[in-house]
């Protein structure tokens, strides 16, 4: 209750206020905002660090450019980007509510894309979503996260390495590669996930416990919350490869189409894997159903068992004076001969019916 009271009052804040209002919806940090601008073509690349400085004063027309903004808590620097780079007051009210759906819109001069990176803590098996914004204009990404961390560096080392066609190919062709890595985070974690439901699943056969279920019941939350990331983002794709807009060339359309292909087998997996944990809760259920029927079993046997020593013992705990067999010498020992006779007699009995 404490990660959802927040956003609650944080949304009965927002009422009443005019559309295009400025507020981050997500927990405030002091930690500074860091911008990064990489400018490359095919013969060379420049690495800078922004300041206070105006970023569209920097922008080279002859070069791509990636301005990677990290730290979207600062309402007034995501201002001010927006009005040097002529966004949209409704997509800059998107950027800082982290709550948004993955999606696309486009605009005359640039297109806006949301996208959720997945970060998972396999120690306490957590998963969390953090908002991604991509702003595609004519020789521009700037993508937009929350914090420090993400799955952008094998893209930062092919751009400085000059590897693979990044650095022939244009900003479209960037967006689609920064898309492509969230969506591969998609399939590393679904792999980790389904190792995980795999020993899961056999320690619920071999020996079902609560802290299995524990378990089981936090990778369902975690395959739900992963299903709202990766669902709507097949839309996105293929509103993506409809849109009539000089932003994005013909040449990029194979690719669109391949991820298109990846966004489909992702979700693929993810309805799987969340039918293989509603299989395994059954499991679970079933099993422990079947380790409590045998100790009803076995506390039934010896409860009957017990039922005519217990009503022998009773008889002869009666204390009436003329009962028969009371003064035999050998009384004693003869009830426990009997004893063993009828519970030995019972064991075998059961035994041979494979009641044991």
């Amino acid at each position: 209750m404490k990660t959802i009271i927040p956003k609650i009052l944080k949304r009965k804040k927002e009422k009443g206020l005019p559309p295009g209002t400025l507020i981050y919806t997500g927990e405030h940090t002091e930690e500074e905002i860091n911008i990064e601008l990489i400018q490359y073509n095919e013969k060379q690349i420049i690495e800078t660090k922004i300041q206070k400085e105006q970023i569209s004063k920097k922008i080279a027309n002859n070069k791509v450019n990636w301005i990677n903004i990290t730290g979207i808590h600062d309402s007034e620097i995501i201002e001010k980007i927006g009005k040097e780079f002529s966004i949209n007051p409704l997509i800059q009210e998107d950027i800082l509510n982290i709550n948004q759906r993955p999606k696309i819109e486009q605009f005359e001069k640039h297109i806006y894309i949301v996208m959720k990176m997945p970060e998972y803590k396999k120690e306490t098996h957590k998963l969390s979503m953090e908002q991604i914004s991509l702003i595609l204009g004519k020789n521009y990404v700037i993508s937009l996260q929350e914090k420090q961390g993400d799955v952008f560096d094998t893209i930062r080392n092919r751009i400085k390495q000059g590897k693979g066609r990044i650095r022939k190919k244009k900003s479209d062709y960037l967006a689609y590669v920064l898309m492509d890595s969230i969506i591969d985070s998609y399939y590393s974690l679904l792999e980790e996930l389904g190792e995980e439901l795999e020993d899961t699943e056999i320690k619920l056969i071999e020996n079902p416990t609560i802290e299995e279920q524990h378990k089981l019941n936090k990778d369902k939350k975690n395959l739900i919350l992963l299903r709202k990331a990766v669902w709507p983002v097949r839309e996105l794709i293929s509103s993506l490869q409809r849109q009539d807009t000089k932003l994005i060339s013909k040449e990029l359309e194979p690719y669109l189409k391949d991820l298109y292909d990846h966004s489909v087998q992702a979700i693929d997996t993810v309805e799987t894997y969340r039918d293989m944990t509603s299989s395994m809760t059954d499991l679970y259920m079933s099993s422990i159903s079947n380790k409590m029927n045998e100790v009803m079993k076995v506390l039934t046997i010896f409860a009957a068992i017990f039922i005519p020593l217990t009503f022998i013992a009773g008889v002869y705990g009666m204390n009436f004076q003329y009962m028969p067999e009371l003064n035999w010498k050998y009384g004693y020992l003869y009830v426990w001969i009997l004893f063993l006779i009828i519970g030995g007699g019972m064991l075998i009995y059961f035994k041979r019916k494979n009641w044991l």
